[in-house]
């Protein structure tokens, strides 16, 4: 039960017979028996009402589609998939590409004129 004996058991009604008197006690056991009645039955729906709530959320997480990760990107450092093109970054890959006459950072320094 709660970890008394048959003997502390004796003891309590003894007790309850003999503070309470023959006539209160059928009523107050009765009292007793409702209260605990009671406090299991709700707490047999707290316990429905989290198995519930529990069960609807693995439900909604199961059915929910796989999330597509291609737009993501891919992690950096990764070369493309195969079958997919090389990533345009926007800047010609060589000074070849690049427009005539432009600009590239390849400089060449001029030796100071000695003079």
């Amino acid at each position: 039960m709660f970890g008394i004996g048959f003997q502390e058991v004796l003891i309590i009604l003894v007790v309850a017979l003999i503070f309470f008197g023959p006539k209160r006690l059928p009523d107050l056991a009765k009292s007793l028996g409702k209260g605990i009645a009671e406090f299991r039955k709700a707490s047999e729906e707290v316990r429905k009402g989290i198995e519930d709530a529990v069960k609807e959320e693995s439900v909604a997480e199961t059915t929910k589609p796989p999330e597509d990760l291609s737009s993501h990107g891919k992690a950096p450092g990764s070369g493309p998939a195969p079958g997919e093109p090389a990533p345009s970054t926007g800047a010609p890959a060589t000074a070849e590409d690049a427009a005539p006459g432009a600009a590239t950072r390849e400089t060449r320094a001029t030796p100071p004129e000695q003079g």
